[in-house]
């Protein structure tokens, strides 16, 4: 915990090199500049790189890889940082490659919906490239205004919307990767011809591998059309249980909403102390209900989510008037995190997914296990695919109030595992749940995956020590030579 140390030095001669690849300004060796970089937004544990690269271009990222090659040095990509699972944690030191300078949209094919764009771009700036022309690009993650769509790749992110429109891997067509090796290629559809490479479904393989395949350079991403009609409306509840019932129900109706969220009392009123947007403070649950689709059929759609709403007890609905209204509904949602900052100065977030049917159970585990090791824990989360964001709040500067973070964490997860679930949904396995593999899966499913992975990466140089149980307490491989500034 808190391990803030630099693994061995990189020799000048090495930082000349990459220098040279990508220009004096895209080469961080000094100790405070690696600080940034020392974890990402899951802070329980903190790594330096032994250097930082930031390219430019897939050349430069080509040229970076085969030079680390030559030292056997690990390489760990990174994107904007807002991975929660320490994804991009330089455990054991390494070279890190930031793509954030490649971040282009490099062009648009409106008439076949698709663009192809750095891994770099920022994922609200692809929609807001094509919004007047009726499109949107549909993954909505609530860091979309700063994570990168390459982290989006790694992590299989999801979002709000997902409940209709599915995660990141129905959105990606293909990609470039560039492998340990420094092979440059493309999986998927080609950006060129739109004609899908031949053979498996290499594509569908390395979404949520982490970059422990490769690096993604260039993606490939499907457009959607714009609906043409919304209907956002905000349930309120007494109860977590009667939200959770009402979110059953309505897909037990047959309707499949664009997105149904549910913030309970504790995260209601941080957002409400921070940016006053008029919710009941009393209220113990909130859920955010969006129809969207052709204008003829939501009316009806509407009315019958109102009846089942009534129907769980629920205090009123809220329906916004406005677009204006509507965006400023979802802009607490999207908010709801950094809200968390008057509740508490650290927070843990989980991923854990349960069965739709199961919300209420989780939902009162979460509840017994905060009264247990007496820490608060706000819930705000993907109600409509039992995706759930428990944040566990504590102080870093209180060792106790940190172990028992990680305590009811860890219970959290083994409880979604047990209710027939997952330790994850969208924000990956990385550093912090990699024990956790070997409770959801059988020995020889993780002897798969590792297989599977030295197709890739013979080496395991790709982000080595995420993902398998033990990988980030035993080395998987030693430098031929030590790292340094």
């Amino acid at each position: 915990m808190f391990d803030q140390t630099l693994g061995p030095p990189v020799l000048p001669p090495l930082l000349n090199d990459l220098r040279a690849i990508v220009g004096l300004d895209g080469v961080l060796s000094n100790p405070e500049e690696l600080l940034v970089y020392e974890c990402d937004a899951y802070t329980l544990e903190k790594h330096l790189p032994n250097a930082v690269v930031l390219p430019r271009s897939t050349e430069e990222v080509v040229s970076v890889i085969k030079r680390c090659g030559m030292e056997n040095l690990p390489i760990i990509p990174r994107g904007a940082g807002t991975s929660l699972s320490g994804g991009v944690l330089a455990v054991g030191g390494g070279v890190m490659i930031a793509l954030t300078r490649m971040n282009k949209i490099l062009s648009v094919d409106y008439r076949n919906r698709r663009a192809l764009v750095e891994a770099g771009c920022v994922n609200a700036w692809v929609t807001n490239a094509v919004k007047s022309k009726g499109l949107f690009y549909a993954p909505d993650p609530s860091s979309q205004s700063a994570c990168t769509i390459g982290g989006n790749v790694a992590t299989n992110s999801g979002g709000p919307h997902t409940l209709k429109y599915g995660v990141t891997t129905n959105h990606v067509l293909g990609f470039e990767l560039v492998l340990a090796s420094g092979e440059a290629v493309w999986l998927g559809t080609k950006p060129d011809t739109g004609e899908d490479v031949d053979g498996y479904d290499l594509r569908g393989v390395v979404v949520g591998s982490e970059g422990m395949f490769g690096v993604v350079t260039r993606v490939l991403v499907r457009l959607e059309r714009a609906p043409k009609a919304f209907k956002t409306m905000l349930g309120v509840f007494e109860t977590v249980d009667a939200a959770s019932q009402t979110v059953s129900d309505i897909i037990s109706a047959g309707i499949v909403p664009g997105a149904m969220e549910m913030m309970d009392q504790l995260i209601t009123q941080a957002v409400e102390a921070a940016y006053k947007f008029g919710f009941p403070l009393d209220a113990g649950a909130l859920l955010i209900i969006e129809l969207d689709g052709l204008a003829a059929g939501i009316p009806r759609q509407t009315e019958r989510i109102i009846e089942i709403c009534k129907k769980n007890g629920s205090r009123e609905v809220r329906i916004a008037k406005s677009d204006e209204e509507r965006a400023l509904l979802w802009k607490s949602r999207k908010r709801a995190f950094g809200a968390i900052g008057r509740l508490s100065p650290n927070y843990l977030t989980q991923d854990g997914v349960v069965p739709r049917s199961k919300l209420p159970e989780i939902m009162r585990f979460i509840i017994e296990t905060s009264e247990k090791v007496g820490l608060r824990i706000p819930n705000v989360f993907h109600a409509g695919d039992g995706n759930i964001h428990p944040l566990v709040l504590y102080d870093e500067r209180d060792p106790d109030q940190v172990r028992r973070a990680v305590e009811a964490g860890n219970a959290i997860l083994e409880k979604c595992v047990e209710l027939g679930g997952s330790v994850t949904g969208e924000h990956g396995i990385g550093v912090e749940k990699a024990d956790f593999m070997a409770k959801q899966f059988s020995t020889d499913d993780l002897d798969a995956m590792r297989t599977l992975r030295r197709v890739f990466d013979p080496d395991s140089r790709c982000n080595p020590h995420k993902m398998f149980p033990g990988s980030k307490r035993c080395s998987d491989f030693a430098p031929k030579k030590q790292i340094a500034a």
